[in-house]
């Protein structure tokens, strides 16, 4: 169905591409840099290249948020409503930067019949895909800008973001681990669960093991989330697609989801997490 309104994502926002295009979202690229290779992500460089990179580099690789004119290039359309689901604010300048392309526009062009709302998704990565997807819903029944922003506003903070960490490796290089306590981590094969709430990103318990983990992450899920029959449920993936369609498939014999949808982790969420994550939103 067309719209009136034009849906902008950056490239730090995982979602299925089928799913994105159908929605007709457009989506702003994201630099990312090995070294002096610099790359778009999602444009010259696939996700399956960008993990097979990232694990010969003894350094992470750098992501740097898309300049203001970037999403000035995507306001040229002819939808007359423009509609900025950002990464949150605290780890990224990109609502900074699509705010500020907001302004230049429409102060450039005074005379442009055009109503741009950027929102702060306190989210990331599948959190930000799957407040687009709810997003879309409203737009196809015909709401307006004001009414799909108010919507983001209010829900946003209703939104569970959980996830568990095969390894520590990204952590330890990044300097966000000690290294020698990472190791030991890595070592005694204790995997890291972690919360994405209010726009941070921190640990919140730990399990032995890959399958302990994994119970322990749906339990979580469970005692924190209400009325499953309702929600949309996503699974996203750090280049390990076998275990996230079984974690899917628990989730479908023990729980009832309106949706559950899997999506890969692209190169933003990817370089916190390192390979072998598993992430879980449900909104």
């Amino acid at each position: 169905m067309k719209t009136n309104m034009r849906v902008i994502i950056e490239g730090s926002t995982d979602f299925p591409k089928e799913l994105l295009d159908k929605m007709g979202v457009k989506v702003v690229g994201i630099n990312i840099a090995f070294g002096d290779e610099n790359y778009i992500g999602g444009v010259d460089i696939s996700e399956e290249t960008f993990y097979e990179k990232m694990r010969g580099c003894k350094e992470l690789p750098k992501t740097s948020s898309p300049s203001p004119e970037k999403f000035i290039e995507m306001f040229d359309c002819e939808e007359e409503e423009i509609l900025i689901i950002t990464l949150t604010s605290k780890l990224s300048s990109t609502y900074s930067s699509a705010v500020l392309a907001k302004n230049i526009y429409l102060e450039h062009n005074p005379g442009a019949n055009k109503r741009i709302a950027v929102v702060d998704s306190l989210s990331g990565s599948i959190g930000v895909g799957l407040m687009v997807y709810k997003a879309n819903k409203l737009i196809q029944e015909g709401k307006s800008l004001k009414e799909v922003t108010e919507y983001l506003e209010n829900i946003k903070t209703d939104l569970a973001f959980y996830g568990v960490l095969n390894t520590l490796d990204n952590a330890i290089k990044g300097g966000r681990v000690n290294p020698i306590a990472g190791k030991l981590i890595n070592a005694l094969n204790f995997k890291v669960i972690i919360e994405i709430s209010e726009g941070v990103v921190k640990p919140i318990d730990k399990a032995r093991g890959e399958s302990n983990s994994v119970k322990k992450l749906l339990e979580i899920v469970k005692n924190n989330v209400n009325d499953t029959t309702n929600k949309t449920l996503v699974i996203g993936h750090s280049n390990c697609e076998e275990k996230a369609y079984k974690i899917a498939k628990q989730i479908e014999e023990n729980y009832e989801y309106k949706d559950i949808i899997i999506s890969s982790i692209g190169p933003v969420m990817g370089t916190y997490t390192s390979e072998g994550a598993i992430l879980i939103a449900v909104l």
